[in-house]
């Protein structure tokens, strides 16, 4: 709702409120307008707005012919930069589900009560941002509802990768599409690395969509042959993984041997301590260490695709079971110290 409200233009604010004043007025001065009358007209006014801002959003898909679905804030700005380098900006829409699906549980993601579930546990382990956190369920909801809007004739690409984050949410999607007719084609990042040795001025394969550049995803996306249509039978097979995956408690995921692998949440913790241990020996002295160093030495090394914040979550936690010791205040990663105890 805030967020629908901040796109509103000022005249349409002013004309919504003053409706409003006007109408409470009229029932303070007692002119045969009831209380219930007036929630009643309120509430009239909250669906007319929803309405309006769904179709929208309808009208202006209606505009493309194909639809990209990615997984991330970074993968949608490369992918949009490489529309607008190809001149396709105008004819292909993007519709960014942004979360981190290899953490954090994914029981019933595609239904409201999955996705406070989900929200509660996020609240509650990671530190986010306030303000992603006060929109977090209604954006989730606004996602799935985009993808339901997806117009029958137009071509759906999905873009992945080697990653529980990616390949976890790769279902949830095919589950809410799984109504849709549309042609659906997947790009995976990682066949596409390994095919064209061209792409090769990276070290290492990309772990995330988030890691190729615009120049690589010009040339991936050009190539029609990275391209792969996903027939009916894989589809249901798609459906029937989220059907299982959406079951389980978990809240940490890896990628391995081609699946999704759940594993408890402590499945870093020895690697932490590793790192943190490391550092005392190079520096011959077990003194405190800004724990955003830490941080960024586990996620570099890692070959999975887990954020920060939940590797913060794990030192928290080590720190809380007596395993670490803290100087400072973790109210962000940079302002806290961690030592061996």
């Amino acid at each position: 709702m805030k967020d629908m409200i901040n796109h509103l233009e000022e005249t349409e604010l002013k004309s919504l409120l003053l409706q409003v004043f006007l109408c409470m007025q009229t029932v303070e001065e007692r002119k045969g307008y009831s209380e219930q009358q007036f929630f009643l007209d309120v509430k009239n006014t909250y669906n007319d707005l929803l309405a309006t801002k769904n179709n929208q959003a309808s009208s202006k898909q209606a505009q493309f012919h194909t639809t990209h679905i990615v997984f991330g804030d970074s993968a949608a700005g490369s992918l949009k930069i490489t529309l607008i380098k190809s001149d396709l900006i105008q004819q292909e829409n993007i519709i960014n589900v942004s979360d981190l699906f290899s953490i954090g549980p994914l029981w019933n993601l595609h239904t409201s009560e999955g996705i406070n579930h989900r929200y509660n546990w996020l609240r509650t382990h990671i530190n986010i941002d306030e303000k992603q956190l006060l929109t977090y369920e209604y954006n989730f909801e606004q996602y799935l509802l985009s993808l339901k809007q997806i117009p029958n004739d137009h071509k759906i690409i999905i873009w992945i990768g080697e990653n529980a984050h990616e390949q976890a949410a790769l279902r949830l999607i095919l589950y809410v599409l799984k109504e849709k007719t549309n042609e659906i084609m997947l790009i995976n990042i990682n066949e596409a690395y390994e095919m064209h040795s061209d792409l090769a001025e990276m070290q290492s394969p990309p772990r995330h969509m988030g890691e190729i550049s615009t120049k690589q995803l010009k040339q991936i996306y050009e190539n029609k042959g990275n391209g792969h249509v996903v027939t009916q039978l894989e589809r249901k097979v798609f459906e029937q993984q989220w059907l299982q995956l959406c079951q389980q408690k978990d809240v940490l995921r890896i990628w391995e041997n081609n699946e999704i692998i759940n594993v408890s949440e402590n499945y870093y913790d020895g690697y932490i301590i590793d790192k943190v241990k490391e550092s005392h020996e190079k520096n011959n002295h077990k003194d405190f260490i800004k724990s955003a160093r830490i941080i960024g030495k586990v996620i570099g090394h890692l070959n999975q695709y887990i954020d920060a914040q939940f590797i913060e979550y794990r030192v928290i936690r080590l720190i809380m079971n007596g395993v670490l010791d803290m100087e400072g205040v973790p109210t962000a990663m940079r302002h806290y110290s961690i030592k061996i105890k």
